[in-house]
C-alpha cells in the first residue's frame, strides 16, 4: 500500500523541504516510487526537482496543487514526472498563500487533501507519498496531516531549534482526534554542527521527552546543500559522495527499516 508521509515543524528553516527532496531521491534509488506534494508557497521542493523558470511557469499555470484544491480534484491529474526515475511531483504555486481561505468555506475542510489524494492512492502506484508542508499551524497543515500516516519533524540544531516545539507536539495531538492512525515517525536533527554545545543539548532534549523518536542519523552543515538549491537537484544527485549525500541516504535506510 502507499504510505504518506508528511515532513512538517512550525518553525522555518528547520530543513523540511531539503529532508524531503533528499530523501525522495534517495528512497528512489532504494528502487521506491515516490510522489512528492509541494505543500508551501515558498516552491522550495518545486525548485529541488526543477528550474526557477520552469517553477515559477508552473506556478501560475493551471496544473498546481493550488488549483487542485481550488477545484478538488482527484490529484493525479496534476502530477508531473521529474528527471529522475521514480521520482514525480505535484508543484505548488505561490497563490498557497491563500489556500486557509479556499479552505475556510468547505465541509469538512480537514479532509479535503485526504479525498483528493484518494486517486493516488487507490491506484497503488507510489510506495510513499512525500508531503512539505509549510511552517505554520493552520488549516492548510492540519489537511496535510489528516492525509498523512506519519509525521517526520525535522529540527534545527540551533539555539532556537527547539523553540516552539511543545506547540507543534499539541498540534499534532489535536490532529490525532481527527485522524487516530497519525503516528509522528521520527525527529531527524538538521543543520548540525557538532563543535557547538547546544547540538548536544537539542539531543539530550530530543531524547528526554518520552514518546518521541529521534532517528541516529544526523545532518550536518553542508554546503554542498546550498550548490544542490542553487542547481535545482536534491543534494544526492548533485554530488553523491558528499557528507549530506551520504547522511540523508542512511536516513532514508533508516526510516525505510522503521516503516
Amino acid at each position: 500500500m502507499t504510505k504518506i508521509i508528511c515532513f512538517a515543524n512550525n518553525k522555518g528553516g528547520s530543513g523540511k523541504s531539503t529532508t524531503c527532496a533528499s530523501l525522495a531521491y534517495a528512497f528512489s534509488k532504494a528502487g521506491k516510487k515516490v510522489l512528492l506534494i509541494d505543500g508551501d508557497m515558498q516552491l522550495n521542493l518545486t525548485l529541488s526537482y526543477f528550474s526557477e523558470e520552469t517553477a515559477l511557469e508552473i506556478a501560475s499555470s493551471e496544473k498546481n496543487l493550488y488549483n487542485a484544491i481550488k477545484e478538488q480534484k482527484p490529484l493525479d491529474e496534476f502530477i508531473y514526472n521529474t528527471e529522475y526515475e521514480g521520482v514525480d511531483i505535484i508543484p505548488s504555486s505561490t497563490l498557497m498563500s491563500s489556500v486557509e481561505f479556499e479552505l475556510f468555506t468547505k465541509w469538512q475542510r480537514e479532509f479535503i487533501l485526504k479525498k483528493m489524494l484518494k486517486s493516488v492512492v487507490d491506484k497503488n502506484v507510489y510506495d510513499y507519498v512525500l508531503i512539505d508542508a509549510p511552517p505554520t499551524l493552520g488549516c492548510w497543515v492540519m489537511n496535510i496531516l489528516c492525509a498523512s500516516d506519519k509525521i517526520i519533524l525535522p529540527v534545527e540544531a540551533s539555539p532556537w531549534g527547539l523553540f516552539g516545539l511543545a506547540n507543534m507536539f499539541e498540534f499534532i495531538s489535536q490532529v490525532q482526534e481527527l485522524s487516530p492512525n497519525l503516528e509522528l515517525l521520527g525527529v531527524v536533527v538538521t543543520k548540525v554542527d557538532a563543535r557547538k554545545n547546544y547540538f548536544k543539548q537539542t539531543m539530550e532534549t530530543l531524547k528526554s521527552t518520552d514518546g518521541i523518536n529521534v532517528f541516529e542519523t544526523v545532518i550536518h552543515l553542508d554546503s554542498s546543500v546550498e550548490w544542490a538549491q542553487d542547481n535545482s537537484k536534491p543534494v544526492g544527485s548533485y554530488k553523491k559522495s558528499t557528507r549530506s549525500a551520504l547522511e540523508y541516504s542512511a536516513l532514508a535506510d533508516e526510516i525505510l527499516k522503521a516503516y
